[in-house]
């Protein structure tokens, strides 16, 4: 059962304000189906967007920022639970620790870095959560390929290529996480 979901997500708009739209919709949707938000802690971009989403529909939001970041004011004091950890490799930890899945909403290097350590964390078995990417009008589409040239050519495994959802629907990236059964872990054999 997902109770709380970690949404990787930047603290810029986008240069179309559809990205906010769907940050904002994907609070709301939380709220609506009682699933609290774990995110960055941000006040600004889609981190702001998703927050107030799950805030203005009476939803829990419990943020994990560090301490340059609140010390640059981008903390957002107006949730919940706030939490100012040391650094990012800290945030990155709590976020998965606290989460029951990890979900991606288009952004830029640092989403893809965090989604993509709790992707690779599967493979190695520190990770038995489930990882989705939005795929909101493709944005995801040219990660997922290259998942799949991984794949082809022999670097990842069918069964985590598998274990990643790919979608722009939420009741579906829901249903994903909710009959999601963790890989068994890589194993090396001489």
């Amino acid at each position: 059962m997902i109770k709380l979901l970690a949404v990787y997500c930047g603290a810029r708009d986008g240069s179309d304000k559809k990205y906010l739209e769907a940050a904002r919709q994907l609070g709301e949707w939380m709220a609506a189906h009682r699933i609290d938000l774990v995110y960055g802690g941000g006040q600004f971009g889609l981190m702001g967007a998703v927050a107030n989403g799950v805030l203005d529909n009476g939803g829990t939001v419990h943020g994990i920022i560090t301490e340059t970041l609140a010390s640059r004011g981008a903390a957002y004091e107006k949730i919940q639970d706030l939490k100012i950890v040391p650094d990012m490799d800290h945030r990155k930890e709590k976020m998965m620790a606290m989460a029951d899945g990890m979900l991606a909403l288009p952004g830029g290097i640092g989403i893809l870095e965090e989604i993509s350590q709790a992707a690779s964390w599967i493979t190695i078995g520190e990770n038995p959560k489930p990882v989705a990417f939005y795929n909101q009008d493709d944005f995801y589409s040219p990660l997922e390929q290259v998942f799949k040239h991984m794949s082809h050519e022999g670097f990842l495994e069918k069964t985590y290529l598998d274990s990643m959802c790919f979608s722009d629907d939420f009741d579906q990236i829901l249903d994903f996480m909710e009959h999601y059964h963790a890989p068994h872990y890589r194993e090396y054999k001489k």
